[in-house]
Protein backbone atom coordinates (compact mmCIF):
# COMPACT_ATOMS: atom_id res chain seq x y z
CA UNK A 1 0.00 0.00 0.00
CA UNK A 2 1.17 3.33 -1.00
CA UNK A 3 2.03 5.38 2.09
CA UNK A 4 1.27 9.11 2.24
CA UNK A 5 3.23 11.40 4.35
CA UNK A 6 2.43 14.12 6.64
CA UNK A 7 4.45 17.01 8.47
CA UNK A 8 3.71 15.69 11.94
CA UNK A 9 6.96 14.50 13.29
CA UNK A 10 5.51 13.19 16.67
CA UNK A 11 1.67 12.20 15.66
CA UNK A 12 0.24 13.03 19.38
CA UNK A 13 1.38 16.84 18.84
CA UNK A 14 -1.54 17.02 15.98
CA UNK A 15 -3.96 16.67 19.05
CA UNK A 16 -2.31 20.12 20.45
CA UNK A 17 -4.72 21.90 17.84
CA UNK A 18 -7.34 20.94 20.29
CA UNK A 19 -5.91 22.56 23.12
CA UNK A 20 -6.86 26.00 21.02
CA UNK A 21 -9.80 26.19 21.78
CA UNK A 22 -10.79 29.27 23.63
CA UNK A 23 -13.64 27.35 25.75
CA UNK A 24 -13.22 27.18 29.43
CA UNK A 25 -11.96 24.05 30.81
CA UNK A 26 -14.37 21.10 30.73
CA UNK A 27 -15.50 20.45 34.43
CA UNK A 28 -14.86 16.76 34.75
CA UNK A 29 -15.25 13.68 36.97
CA UNK A 30 -12.01 11.59 38.07
CA UNK A 31 -12.79 8.39 38.47
CA UNK A 32 -10.52 6.29 40.78
CA UNK A 33 -7.06 8.34 40.05
CA UNK A 34 -5.23 5.62 41.88
CA UNK A 35 -2.37 5.46 40.13
CA UNK A 36 0.70 7.30 38.50
CA UNK A 37 -1.10 7.60 34.82
CA UNK A 38 -4.44 8.57 35.76
CA UNK A 39 -3.54 10.80 38.45
CA UNK A 40 -0.85 12.85 36.40
CA UNK A 41 -2.75 13.08 33.62
CA UNK A 42 -5.70 14.48 35.24
CA UNK A 43 -3.50 17.37 37.04
CA UNK A 44 -1.46 17.91 33.27
CA UNK A 45 -4.95 18.04 31.83
CA UNK A 46 -6.25 20.91 34.56
CA UNK A 47 -2.83 22.68 34.18
CA UNK A 48 -3.26 22.85 30.37
CA UNK A 49 -6.54 24.38 31.12
CA UNK A 50 -8.47 21.40 29.37
CA UNK A 51 -10.59 20.22 32.26
CA UNK A 52 -11.47 20.75 35.97
CA UNK A 53 -11.00 17.77 37.64
CA UNK A 54 -12.95 16.39 40.20
CA UNK A 55 -11.35 13.89 41.98
CA UNK A 56 -13.81 10.43 42.93
CA UNK A 57 -12.49 7.51 44.71
CA UNK A 58 -10.01 6.71 48.41
CA UNK A 59 -8.82 9.90 49.28
CA UNK A 60 -5.70 8.26 51.18
CA UNK A 61 -5.16 6.52 48.04
CA UNK A 62 -5.30 9.44 45.43
CA UNK A 63 -3.43 11.44 47.60
CA UNK A 64 -0.38 8.86 47.66
CA UNK A 65 -0.62 8.30 43.91
CA UNK A 66 -0.56 11.76 43.87
CA UNK A 67 2.81 11.73 46.45
CA UNK A 68 4.89 9.34 44.31
CA UNK A 69 4.33 11.48 41.04
CA UNK A 70 5.31 14.17 42.86
CA UNK A 71 2.07 16.25 42.02
CA UNK A 72 0.26 18.90 44.74
CA UNK A 73 -3.62 18.65 45.06
CA UNK A 74 -4.05 21.77 46.94
CA UNK A 75 -6.18 23.31 44.68
CA UNK A 76 -7.95 20.50 43.31
CA UNK A 77 -11.25 18.77 44.64
CA UNK A 78 -11.61 15.06 45.98
CA UNK A 79 -14.87 13.60 46.35
CA UNK A 80 -13.59 10.75 49.00
CA UNK A 81 -15.32 7.12 47.83
CA UNK A 82 -14.10 4.04 49.76
CA UNK A 83 -13.33 2.20 46.29
CA UNK A 84 -13.68 1.50 42.67
CA UNK A 85 -17.36 0.70 42.56
CA UNK A 86 -18.49 3.75 45.05
CA UNK A 87 -16.48 5.64 42.97
CA UNK A 88 -18.03 5.43 39.43
CA UNK A 89 -21.73 5.58 40.71
CA UNK A 90 -20.68 8.50 42.35
CA UNK A 91 -19.34 10.07 39.63
CA UNK A 92 -22.64 9.13 37.64
CA UNK A 93 -24.48 10.82 40.16
CA UNK A 94 -22.70 13.63 39.78
CA UNK A 95 -22.67 14.23 35.87
CA UNK A 96 -26.37 13.09 36.21
CA UNK A 97 -27.35 15.75 38.28
CA UNK A 98 -25.16 18.20 36.29
CA UNK A 99 -22.58 18.75 38.20
CA UNK A 100 -19.56 17.55 36.17
CA UNK A 101 -19.98 17.85 32.73
CA UNK A 102 -17.80 15.10 31.64
CA UNK A 103 -16.29 11.54 33.15
CA UNK A 104 -12.68 10.14 33.02
CA UNK A 105 -11.50 7.02 33.48
CA UNK A 106 -9.03 5.82 36.23
CA UNK A 107 -7.70 2.94 37.30
CA UNK A 108 -10.36 1.14 37.01
CA UNK A 109 -12.07 -1.52 34.52
CA UNK A 110 -14.20 -0.39 31.83
CA UNK A 111 -16.96 -2.12 32.21
CA UNK A 112 -17.05 -1.26 36.25
CA UNK A 113 -17.33 2.24 34.82
CA UNK A 114 -19.92 2.03 32.11
CA UNK A 115 -22.19 -0.31 34.18
CA UNK A 116 -23.04 2.32 36.49
CA UNK A 117 -23.62 4.75 33.30
CA UNK A 118 -25.93 2.68 32.41
CA UNK A 119 -27.84 1.50 35.79
CA UNK A 120 -30.08 2.80 38.33
CA UNK A 121 -31.82 5.84 38.56
CA UNK A 122 -28.91 8.35 37.38
CA UNK A 123 -27.97 6.24 34.19
CA UNK A 124 -26.31 8.31 31.70
CA UNK A 125 -28.65 6.64 28.76
CA UNK A 126 -30.18 8.81 26.02
CA UNK A 127 -32.19 7.62 23.02
CA UNK A 128 -28.78 6.52 21.39
CA UNK A 129 -26.69 3.91 21.39
CA UNK A 130 -23.60 4.73 23.43
CA UNK A 131 -20.31 3.95 21.62
CA UNK A 132 -16.76 4.33 21.47
CA UNK A 133 -14.78 6.01 18.85
CA UNK A 134 -10.56 5.94 18.55
CA UNK A 135 -9.59 9.04 17.29
CA UNK A 136 -5.94 8.43 15.76
CA UNK A 137 -2.96 10.20 13.73
CA UNK A 138 -0.36 8.35 12.15
CA UNK A 139 2.13 8.85 9.55
CA UNK A 140 1.07 6.50 7.42
CA UNK A 141 -2.49 8.61 7.07
CA UNK A 142 -2.48 12.16 5.36
CA UNK A 143 -5.59 13.07 7.97
CA UNK A 144 -7.41 12.29 11.36
CA UNK A 145 -8.75 8.87 11.36
CA UNK A 146 -11.34 7.68 12.91
CA UNK A 147 -12.03 3.90 14.28
CA UNK A 148 -15.57 2.77 15.68
CA UNK A 149 -16.63 0.59 17.98
CA UNK A 150 -13.17 -1.40 19.11
CA UNK A 151 -13.93 -0.71 22.70
CA UNK A 152 -17.43 -1.14 23.92
CA UNK A 153 -20.26 -2.92 21.95
CA UNK A 154 -18.82 -6.91 21.13
CA UNK A 155 -21.16 -7.91 18.53
CA UNK A 156 -23.26 -5.01 17.32
CA UNK A 157 -26.43 -5.66 15.13
CA UNK A 158 -27.76 -3.25 12.90
CA UNK A 159 -29.70 -0.73 15.50
CA UNK A 160 -26.63 -0.70 17.02
CA UNK A 161 -24.48 -0.23 14.26
CA UNK A 162 -26.43 2.75 13.41
CA UNK A 163 -25.52 5.00 16.35
CA UNK A 164 -22.09 3.58 15.93
CA UNK A 165 -22.18 5.54 12.45
CA UNK A 166 -23.91 8.89 13.73
CA UNK A 167 -22.10 9.31 16.92
CA UNK A 168 -18.60 9.33 15.29
CA UNK A 169 -19.70 11.26 12.22
CA UNK A 170 -20.71 13.55 14.96
CA UNK A 171 -17.48 13.62 16.57
CA UNK A 172 -15.80 14.20 12.97
CA UNK A 173 -18.03 17.64 12.95
CA UNK A 174 -17.21 18.34 16.28
CA UNK A 175 -13.13 18.23 14.43
CA UNK A 176 -13.76 19.93 12.17
CA UNK A 177 -14.95 17.53 9.47
CA UNK A 178 -17.56 18.74 7.33
CA UNK A 179 -18.63 15.71 5.76
CA UNK A 180 -16.55 12.71 7.05
CA UNK A 181 -16.29 9.53 4.65
CA UNK A 182 -17.19 6.57 6.22
CA UNK A 183 -16.37 2.79 5.46
CA UNK A 184 -18.18 0.18 6.29
CA UNK A 185 -15.63 -2.28 6.70
CA UNK A 186 -15.59 -6.34 6.12
CA UNK A 187 -13.78 -8.82 4.44
CA UNK A 188 -14.95 -8.31 1.09
CA UNK A 189 -16.27 -5.28 -1.75
CA UNK A 190 -19.22 -7.47 -2.12
CA UNK A 191 -22.43 -8.04 -0.71
CA UNK A 192 -22.39 -11.71 0.25
CA UNK A 193 -25.05 -13.44 2.35
CA UNK A 194 -22.56 -15.65 4.39
CA UNK A 195 -21.02 -12.76 4.96
CA UNK A 196 -23.21 -10.73 7.64
CA UNK A 197 -21.19 -7.66 8.35
CA UNK A 198 -21.62 -7.21 4.40
CA UNK A 199 -25.11 -7.03 4.80
CA UNK A 200 -25.34 -4.43 7.35
CA UNK A 201 -23.06 -2.71 5.75
CA UNK A 202 -25.33 -1.98 2.75
CA UNK A 203 -27.69 -1.55 4.85
CA UNK A 204 -26.50 1.63 6.80
CA UNK A 205 -25.68 2.94 3.50
CA UNK A 206 -29.13 2.82 2.58
CA UNK A 207 -30.02 4.20 5.79
CA UNK A 208 -28.23 6.83 5.03
CA UNK A 209 -29.62 7.07 1.82
CA UNK A 210 -33.28 7.43 3.78
CA UNK A 211 -31.73 10.27 5.99
CA UNK A 212 -32.09 8.19 8.78
CA UNK A 213 -28.23 8.57 8.98
CA UNK A 214 -27.01 11.99 8.47
CA UNK A 215 -24.02 14.49 7.88
CA UNK A 216 -21.62 11.72 6.22
CA UNK A 217 -21.07 10.18 2.98
CA UNK A 218 -21.22 6.47 3.32
CA UNK A 219 -20.21 3.19 1.50
CA UNK A 220 -19.52 0.04 1.99
CA UNK A 221 -19.06 -3.02 2.54
CA UNK A 222 -15.28 -2.28 2.12
CA UNK A 223 -12.17 -4.43 2.90
CA UNK A 224 -9.69 -2.35 4.79
CA UNK A 225 -7.02 -1.47 2.40
CA UNK A 226 -10.56 0.14 -0.37
CA UNK A 227 -10.90 1.57 2.92
CA UNK A 228 -7.85 3.61 3.18
CA UNK A 229 -5.49 2.98 0.20
CA UNK A 230 -6.26 4.91 -3.53
CA UNK A 231 -3.87 2.24 -5.00
CA UNK A 232 -6.09 -0.74 -4.21
CA UNK A 233 -9.25 1.38 -5.61
CA UNK A 234 -7.56 1.68 -8.94
CA UNK A 235 -6.14 -1.93 -9.08
CA UNK A 236 -9.48 -3.40 -7.90
CA UNK A 237 -11.21 -1.00 -10.55
CA UNK A 238 -14.12 0.60 -7.76
CA UNK A 239 -15.73 3.46 -8.11
CA UNK A 240 -16.66 5.17 -4.55
CA UNK A 241 -16.60 8.70 -3.07
CA UNK A 242 -15.65 7.43 0.26
CA UNK A 243 -13.47 4.50 -1.08
CA UNK A 244 -9.21 5.28 -0.88
CA UNK A 245 -9.81 8.23 1.32
CA UNK A 246 -11.96 7.56 4.49
CA UNK A 247 -11.58 9.20 7.58
CA UNK A 248 -13.93 6.93 9.95
CA UNK A 249 -14.18 2.98 9.74
CA UNK A 250 -16.86 1.35 11.23
CA UNK A 251 -15.50 -2.32 12.67
CA UNK A 252 -17.53 -5.13 12.10
CA UNK A 253 -17.16 -6.01 16.03
CA UNK A 254 -14.89 -4.99 18.85
CA UNK A 255 -12.39 -7.16 18.41
CA UNK A 256 -11.85 -6.23 14.69
CA UNK A 257 -11.54 -2.59 15.76
CA UNK A 258 -9.58 -3.04 19.33
CA UNK A 259 -7.33 -4.70 17.18
CA UNK A 260 -6.66 -2.49 14.36
CA UNK A 261 -6.70 0.81 16.87
CA UNK A 262 -3.70 -1.41 18.93
CA UNK A 263 -1.43 -2.02 15.73
CA UNK A 264 -1.85 1.19 14.82
CA UNK A 265 -0.79 2.20 17.85
CA UNK A 266 1.83 -0.25 18.34
CA UNK A 267 3.15 -0.80 14.92
CA UNK A 268 2.86 1.99 12.90
CA UNK A 269 3.61 5.04 15.73
CA UNK A 270 -0.14 6.18 15.85
CA UNK A 271 -1.33 8.52 18.67
CA UNK A 272 -4.91 8.00 19.84
CA UNK A 273 -7.34 9.35 21.83
CA UNK A 274 -11.00 8.09 23.22
CA UNK A 275 -14.48 8.63 23.78
CA UNK A 276 -17.47 7.18 24.47
CA UNK A 277 -20.43 8.96 23.12
CA UNK A 278 -23.97 8.31 23.07
CA UNK A 279 -24.66 9.03 27.06
CA UNK A 280 -26.00 12.59 28.55
CA UNK A 281 -22.29 13.47 28.94
CA UNK A 282 -18.70 12.52 27.23
CA UNK A 283 -16.77 9.96 28.55
CA UNK A 284 -13.30 9.66 28.62
CA UNK A 285 -12.07 5.91 28.18
CA UNK A 286 -8.39 5.28 28.08
CA UNK A 287 -6.98 1.71 27.57
CA UNK A 288 -5.21 1.62 31.37
CA UNK A 289 -2.10 1.00 29.04
CA UNK A 290 -2.40 4.24 27.25
CA UNK A 291 0.62 7.25 28.36
CA UNK A 292 -0.29 10.26 29.31
CA UNK A 293 0.11 12.22 26.86
CA UNK A 294 -3.12 10.44 24.86
CA UNK A 295 -5.08 10.53 28.53
CA UNK A 296 -4.41 13.96 28.09
CA UNK A 297 -5.29 14.62 23.84
CA UNK A 298 -8.60 12.30 24.97
CA UNK A 299 -9.27 15.33 27.33
CA UNK A 300 -8.75 17.88 24.63
CA UNK A 301 -11.00 15.90 22.66
CA UNK A 302 -13.67 16.03 25.08
CA UNK A 303 -13.64 19.80 25.68
CA UNK A 304 -13.79 20.01 21.81
CA UNK A 305 -16.63 17.83 21.50
CA UNK A 306 -18.80 19.16 24.15
CA UNK A 307 -18.33 22.99 22.74
CA UNK A 308 -19.12 21.28 19.77
CA UNK A 309 -22.47 19.93 21.08
CA UNK A 310 -23.52 22.89 23.21
CA UNK A 311 -23.52 25.29 19.97
CA UNK A 312 -25.02 22.53 18.35
CA UNK A 313 -27.64 22.35 20.55
CA UNK A 314 -27.74 18.24 20.46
Amino acid sequence: MAKANIAVADPIRAFDEFRDDPAAPLRTGIIHPVNDRSITAAIMAANLGLINPVLIGPMARIELAAAQAELDLANFEIVDAPHSHAAAEIGVSMAASGKVNALMKGALHTNELMAATLNGPTSLRTERRMSHVFVMRTNAYPKWLMISDGALNISPDLTAKKWIVQNAIDLAHAIGIESPRVAILSATEEVDPAILSTLDAAALCKMADRSQITGGRLDGPLAFDLAVSADAVVAKGLTSDVAGAADILIVPNLEGGNMMAKQLDYLAGAAAAGLVLGASVPIILNSRSDSVDERVASCALARRYHTWRTKAGT
